[in-house]
C-alpha cells in the first residue's frame, strides 16, 4: 500500500518521499484501507470535532453531575477562577484545562464525547485542539487537519503498544491521549513532521510510568484530574519542539519502552481499582458509598 505506515520512522520516511504533513498522508492512507473517498473521511473527521467542540463548552454552560458522584462542577469552577483571579497557569493553560475536564464531566455522566483514544482520556485531544484552534483563529478545516494528524499517532501507538489502562496503564491512556494532541496542535502551528513526532515523544516519557487506578473502578477520579495534566503535557511537548528542543530517544523506541512498562505493571495498578489512590481508605469508602 502506498501510503501505510506502521512507525513513526516509516511515517517520516513517507511524510518525506511523497512531501505531505501528516494530515495529508494519513487522509489518504484512510481512503486507501477504506475505500472511502477523502470527502467522505473528512465529513466523519468533521461529525467527530462537532462532538468535541460541544463536549468542551457543555459542562461550562450546564450544570452536570457524574454518574458515581465524584466529579461535576469542576469545569465551570476553573472558569469561575479565570474570570475572577489571577490564573496561575495562565489563561491558555486555564481554558485547555476547562476543554478537558469539562468532556471528562460529560464523558462521566453519560453524554456524548469522541473516545479518542479513550473513553478515559477523551478530554485531552479536544482540550488541546480546540482551545488552540479557538485562540488562534485555525478554522475547522484545520482542526480537523489536526485531529488526522492526531490519528496518525494514535495509529502507530495502538499497532505497536497499547492504548489501553487496564493493560499498560494510565501512562498508555492519558499518555497516548496527548502524543497525539501534541503532534496535532505542532502541524496547526506551522511544525513539521520531525517536530510532531518529537512531540509525541516527549508526552509519552512525561508520563512513563503512570498507573491507572480509578476510585470504584468508574472513570471519573483521579481521571478527570489526569485529562487536566495530559493536556498540560500535550501543550507543553509542543512548545519544547517549536522552540527547537527536540527529543533524545526516537518515537518508535518511547513507545516500546512505554509499552514494556505497561507490561511489568502489577494487575492491582492497571484499572483493576485495587491499587493506588483506588485502595486508600477514603477510595474504598467512596466505593463503599456508591456500591452499597
Amino acid at each position: 500500500m502506498k501510503y501505510n505506515f506502521t512507525s513513526g520512522a516509516e511515517l517520516l520516511e513517507k511524510c518525506k518521499e511523497l512531501n505531505m504533513p501528516i494530515h495529508q498522508l494519513c487522509l489518504e492512507r484512510e481512503a486507501e484501507m477504506s475505500g472511502l473517498s477523502k470527502e467522505e473521511i473528512r465529513e466523519k473527521m468533521m461529525y467527530s470535532l462537532s462532538i468535541m467542540k460541544a463536549a468542551t463548552e457543555r459542562a461550562v454552560e450546564e450544570d452536570i453531575k457524574s454518574m458515581g458522584g465524584l466529579i461535576g462542577g469542576e469545569a465551570k469552577k476553573l472558569t469561575n477562577y479565570r474570570n475572577s483571579s489571577r490564573s496561575v497557569c495562565g489563561e491558555l493553560m486555564n481554558k485547555a484545562m476547562v476543554a478537558a475536564m469539562g468532556t471528562m464531566e460529560i464523558n462521566a455522566s453519560m453524554g456524548l464525547i469522541v473516545a479518542a483514544p479513550t473513553a478515559g482520556s477523551c478530554g485531552i485531544l479536544p482540550g488541546a485542539v480546540v482551545t488552540i484552534g479557538k485562540e488562534y483563529g485555525f478554522t475547522d478545516e484545520q482542526m480537523v487537519d489536526a485531529l488526522f494528524t492526531a490519528s496518525a499517532i494514535g495509529a502507530i501507538i495502538t499497532r505497536n503498544a497499547t492504548v489501553a489502562g487496564a493493560e499498560g496503564g494510565c501512562q498508555a491512556e492519558t499518555g497516548a491521549a496527548a502524543a497525539m494532541a501534541a503532534a496535532g496542535v505542532v502541524e496547526m502551528m506551522g511544525g513539521k513532521p520531525e517536530q510532531a513526532i518529537h512531540a509525541a515523544s516527549h508526552c509519552l516519557q512525561n508520563v512513563m510510568g503512570l498507573i491507572c487506578d480509578p476510585i470504584a473502578g468508574l472513570v471519573e477520579a483521579p481521571c478527570q484530574g489526569r485529562n487536566a495534566i495530559g493536556v498540560a503535557n500535550a501543550l507543553i511537548s509542543a512548545e519544547l519542539v517549536l522552540a527547537g528542543i527536540l527529543n533524545i530517544v526516537p518515537f518508535d523506541e518511547t513507545v516500546e519502552a512505554m509499552y514494556k512498562v505497561g507490561k511489568t505493571l502489577p494487575m492491582e495498578l492497571r484499572e483493576t481499582a485495587l491499587g493506588g489512590v483506588a485502595a486508600t481508605c477514603t477510595g474504598c469508602s467512596l466505593t463503599k458509598k456508591i456500591f452499597g
